[in-house]
């Protein structure tokens, strides 16, 4: 189940704590969290989910480690018109003892502080000029020209478009070159709410240029360009990328 890939046990309890009977409608119900996940919205968010999806015994999540998760994901959620589920009220959970599931992350000592919520995570926009969008390319990991096809409805997939045979891979930075591709996949897989702010206005698809950080085996996609002849800047830094030096 990619909802509790990696975890840490490979074993469930069915039924689960959401009344779940089987393991194919557990799997079927748990894809639609993946998207949540993408966004790092809590770094015990996984856990929480996968202590009720996926449960081992059962013992359910303490009420504080819901009420974090929950003040963390729950403003991300209704960016996107999602409130969070009544199936997840934390008052029906136990206030923390021994025999629930607590958080294993001290939030107020997280690397980084706790994300905040975003409406405009991969908005689309337009270079500025040629020299700030080198350094953006300089700043990042990756910077990959892509095109996306919109695809048929399918229940059991959560993204709506697919990869075009080609990308044109500006820069690679720690990934391997056969890495870009199922690297990209998997983002336009997981993080359904970036790939609908790119393609709000290219409801088809279309040519994108994106960049950003490697975190771990994600990428995380921080600038979203339509690849187009009026953006005449986004055109001169690409051509000018191949002989350009990034200042150390």
């Amino acid at each position: 189940m990619a909802l509790c890939k990696n975890i840490g046990y490979n074993t469930m309890r069915m039924p689960n704590l959401l009344g779940h009977e089987s393991p194919a409608d557990t799997i079927q119900q748990s894809a639609s969290w993946l998207p949540l996940l993408a966004r790092e919205c809590h770094p015990d968010a996984r856990i929480f989910l996968c202590s009720l999806f996926a449960p081992v015994t059962v013992i359910s999540p303490c009420r504080s480690l819901c009420e974090s998760v929950q003040d963390s994901c729950a403003p991300i959620m209704s960016c996107y018109g999602y409130p969070w589920p009544d199936i997840l009220h934390c008052d029906q959970y136990p206030v923390d003892h021994l025999m629930c599931i607590s958080s294993i992350t001290n939030t107020t000592a997280h690397t980084g502080g706790m994300p905040q919520a975003s409406c405009r995570d991969c908005e689309l926009e337009e270079a500025s000029s040629s020299k700030e969008t080198l350094e953006t390319f300089c700043r990042n990991d990756f910077v990959v020209k892509l095109r996306l096809t919109r695809l048929e409805y399918s229940p059991v997939s959560l993204s709506r478009f697919s990869l075009t045979v080609k990308l044109d891979v500006l820069k690679h930075g720690p990934l391997l070159g056969g890495q870009i591709r199922s690297r990209i996949e998997l983002w336009l897989e997981r993080d359904a709410t970036c790939v609908k702010n790119m393609t709000r206005h290219h409801p088809e698809g279309g040519t994108f240029l994106v960049t950003g950080k490697v975190q771990g085996e994600h990428l995380v996609i921080n600038k979203a360009y339509a690849w187009q002849k009026r953006d005449k800047n986004l055109m001169a830094a690409a051509r000018k990328w191949k002989h350009h030096r990034c200042r150390s």
